[in-house]
């Protein structure tokens, strides 16, 4: 049985739940936000990534309705937002502090919301018992925040925010006060339960590794501007700008001057070198500057003189990083540039064979790195 896709932006019938048309938004002197136009549909996991300061919060409290844009319009389901305040939205909003009440119980926190509705008796409690078992807090629902760990709050503040069946939640750094293990363990329970209610789910986050885990489509953004949107996979693949690859993951990136060479390009780069060949189904005017962008763990690293390689480059080992599962060499070229190569540590300790000072040889294919042109 063949899998459907999730891919509605790619179908030209779906209509987008949100629509950002050419919206701005300044604060006095300075441009938050920068004529940013951007579609999200129904049932997406979205997220916006990038370095503080770059407008994703603006965005999503323009959503939410606590910023008004300065220029452009904001459409939910079809719907202009302009007058439309917060409460009235079919939005929620979970904080990056949880903002729980501690004087109620878990039970309560998460009914507080319906309960102001002015919902029945019954209702409330069909629903929160139904919030309850899909975030895994029945056993806690007496406790009150100070008696729970921080990811069962977390998990409290995130029930709360499903209880009224937003169609769209906004979760702002929502990982940010956990530990490295319990925030990946909480990013599959996220996605899980993204995937249960069938929510629209838009994510601020500065952590890369966050947002490649959890998301549909990533915006990675910087000063106000979405640099670009794509899926996680191809954003780390295909990246249409240096500060893209470089936000993303580890690379190393190469600028010099690009030459044709039939469906290739050839790179010069450094007096005395090799030139690096890439391909690029872009068009690259002769003599273009272009920057070449390669992950480490696409680089083979080895003693001997590789043959059959589209690239290769001498140099010697400066640094070795052991990650436990992988080791990343830093060489150094006869031109001063350092390039990082990865490889997976399948065999024993022992049997490492490449140490510091080495002469070693590093090697891809002409298919392995992109080659950017801004």
């Amino acid at each position: 049985m063949s899998q459907t896709v999730f891919a509605p932006w790619s179908d030209p019938d779906q209509k987008p739940l949100i629509q950002f048309k050419g919206v701005t938004k300044r604060f006095g002197d300075f441009t938050a936000i920068d004529d940013l136009t951007q579609d999200i549909y129904e049932k997406e996991f979205f997220a916006l990534l990038g370095p503080s300061g770059c407008g994703k919060t603006t965005m999503m409290r323009m959503l939410a309705g606590f910023e008004a844009p300065t220029k452009g319009q904001i459409l939910i389901a079809g719907q202009d937002m302009a007058r439309v305040p917060p409460n009235k939205r079919a939005v929620n909003m979970m904080f990056q502090s949880y903002a729980l009440f501690p004087h109620l119980s878990v039970w309560d926190n998460i009914a507080f919301g319906l309960k102001r509705e002015g919902k029945d008796k019954d209702t409330i409690s069909a629903r929160v018992d139904e919030m309850l078992r899909l975030t895994r807090l029945s056993k806690f629902a007496k406790r009150k925040p100070h008696q729970i760990s921080g990811g069962q709050r977390q998990r409290v503040a995130l029930a709360r925010s499903l209880a009224k069946a937003p169609k769209l939640l906004l979760l702002d750094e929502p990982l940010g006060a956990l530990d490295k293990k319990l925030r990946q363990d909480t990013q599959f329970e996220l996605m899980d339960i993204q995937e249960k209610t069938g929510t629209t789910f838009v994510i601020v986050t500065h952590d890369q590794e966050e947002a490649m885990t959890v998301a549909s489509r990533v915006a990675v953004m910087d000063e106000g501007q979405i640099i670009q949107v794509a899926t996680p996979d191809q954003i780390y693949e295909a990246p249409n700008s240096v500060y893209v690859a470089d936000f993303i993951g580890d690379v190393n990136i190469i600028t010099g001057r690009a030459t044709p060479q039939g469906d290739k390009i050839a790179i010069a780069w450094a007096e005395g070198q090799p030139d690096i060949l890439g391909s690029t189904p872009k068009t690259i005017t002769p003599g273009q500057e272009v920057h070449f962008a390669i992950r480490p763990e696409k680089v083979g690293i080895s003693v001997d003189e590789p043959q059959e390689a589209g690239n290769k480059l001498q140099g010697k080992v400066l640094d070795i990083a052991y990650l436990g599962n992988i080791s990343t060499y830093h060489v150094e070229l006869p031109t001063g540039h350092v390039i990082k190569a990865q490889t997976a540590n399948t065999r024993r300790i022992s049997r490492r064979h490449i140490t510091w000072e080495d002469m070693v040889w590093l090697s891809w294919t002409d298919t392995a790195g992109v080659v950017l042109d801004r």
